[in-house]
């Protein structure tokens, strides 16, 4: 999504900047549309509280943001994750990286990111005010399946910011989308490459080990209940043991 953001502001002309603070609301564009990003989703209050403002706030199934975590973590480019290449003294003065990839296996990899970053994670989905009036709080699950772009296009249309070409806007949309212009890997750039497998929803199924899904469950079934991914622990049942899925 933050490539589709930056190729609209190329191809509209719109201006574009990240925001984490307050302060920086003092460079946003005085008429016109302007698009704000942040990818935590911890916009100002300031800025949540402008009548004029429209957001888009997408999650995922924090299960599968576990397992995408996990891998990608291991391989990732250090140069925009600071997190990934601080030294900490808790881990003998290893890195986030080096710590996770010197795990002996995928389970304790697993363990290991559920109770560092990805906790981190799913506290930031949890803080979210869903039901805001003038934000449209999407499922990348609904995304990744809605490869006519309706609800993309729906959204946009429901905002009607002026100035904004829509039709344009949902192009580049499908343009940069694992279903329509980045449908094949050698569409992609190599860091995109990195960060997508398969782009399937539902990942949890075929490929959480029952070892971590219990302890997940255990400690996040009020998350996953809060954001409507599961009613309670009984998906549980679904994960097969590692030994199985090794098999």
């Amino acid at each position: 999504m933050r490539k589709v953001f930056r190729a609209i502001k190329e191809d509209q002309n719109i201006p574009f900047m990240q925001c984490y603070r307050a302060k920086r609301l003092a460079d946003a564009a005085e008429t016109g549309p302007q698009i704000i990003v942040n990818r935590s989703s911890t916009f100002p209050k300031q800025l949540m509280e402008m009548e004029h403002a429209r957001f888009i706030h997408i999650i995922r199934d924090p299960r599968d943001v576990l397992l995408s975590g996990m891998r990608y973590h291991r391989v990732a480019p250090l140069g925009n994750e600071k997190f990934l290449r601080k030294a900490r003294d808790e881990w003998d003065g290893m890195t986030y990286q080096d710590y996770i990839n010197a795990l002996p296996n995928d389970l304790d990899r697993l363990m290991f990111e559920m109770d560092n970053k990805h906790d981190h994670t799913v506290q930031e989905m949890l803080k979210w005010p869903y039901g805001h009036a003038s934000a449209a709080d999407l499922k990348y699950e609904d995304l990744i399946a809605d490869t006519d772009c309706t609800l993309f296009r729906k959204t946009l249309t429901d905002f009607n910011i002026e100035g904004l070409d829509i039709d344009r806007a949902v192009q580049t949309y499908w343009d940069l989308s694992l279903f329509g212009g980045l449908a094949k890997a050698d569409d992609r750039s190599d860091r995109q490459n990195l960060h997508v497998s398969s782009g399937s929803a539902a990942q949890w199924v075929s490929k959480l080990p029952r070892e971590i899904a219990e302890p997940y469950a255990e400690k996040y079934s009020d998350a996953l209940k809060t954001l409507g991914y599961a009613d309670d622990a009984s998906w549980v049942q679904q994960c097969k043991s590692a030994k199985d899925l090794a098999a």
